[in-house]
């Protein structure tokens, strides 16, 4: 995999370097439309891919999921699993260090969740929220937020707009029935972030939720 030096290195070793780099990349939150849309449902079995230090299925955990968390960096993990243990939520997270590439976690889930799960080249993308939508249960949902467009404070040439793609390419990309499956929201919106100087910047992100029917 290329990254942003222009170096191929796994994926494994990539992320251990960024997460290594500080005692915490991330906020500690969980994200914002991920709250918004599950808050108000009765918890059940939830898959959290590219957990990351675990925000997400931290928070799931505290409403009553019982989650499996998977990420390629065992960092990141490690970091999580300290965090769920001071939350009080360890028994109800199980973390899981994968490449999603190569293996994905068995059966079926309630919920299943892609927040920001980004990469560079969106086959490999397209091919791991293809297998996320199979993972999730007659009556589940499947929640994919991604970032509609590289951040205002890089410039980078080799960023593609298939990179970031709109809720309804990655709806095109899912290639699901349309008689098995609900759209249940499909959108982009803004939000304030802080830029690398510490300056807030806005972003822009792209939403699509959609529910396998029972």
């Amino acid at each position: 995999m290329t990254h942003d030096s222009g170096t191929t290195v796994p994926d494994e070793e990539f992320w251990d370097a960024r997460y290594a780099e500080s005692d915490r990349i991330w906020s500690g939150n969980p994200n914002v439309v991920l709250v918004r849309e599950v808050a108000d449902r009765a918890p059940g079995t939830a898959l959290d891919l590219g957990c990351g230090e675990g925000a997400d299925a931290i928070w799931l955990a505290g409403q009553g999921w019982r989650v499996t968390a998977v990420d390629v960096s065992g960092v990141a993990l490690e970091r999580a699993a300290r965090h769920a243990a001071a939350a009080g939520v360890a028994d109800r997270v199980d973390w899981q260090r994968r490449d999603l590439a190569a293996s994905f976690p068995e059966g079926g889930f309630d919920l299943v969740s892609a927040q920001f799960l980004h990469h560079p080249g969106e086959v490999f993308r397209a091919g791991i929220l293809r297998a996320a939508a199979a993972a999730v249960a007659p009556g589940g949902t499947l929640l994919i937020v991604g970032h509609a467009g590289p951040p205002p404070w890089e410039q980078d040439p080799e960023h593609t707009a298939e990179e970031f793609p709109t809720p309804e390419e990655v709806l095109t990309a899912l290639a699901l029935s349309a008689d098995a499956w609900e759209v249940q929201l499909s959108e982009e919106s803004v939000r304030q972030q802080t830029g690398p100087d510490g300056r807030p910047v806005e972003r822009t992100d792209a939403a699509l939720k959609v529910r396998r029917r029972g």
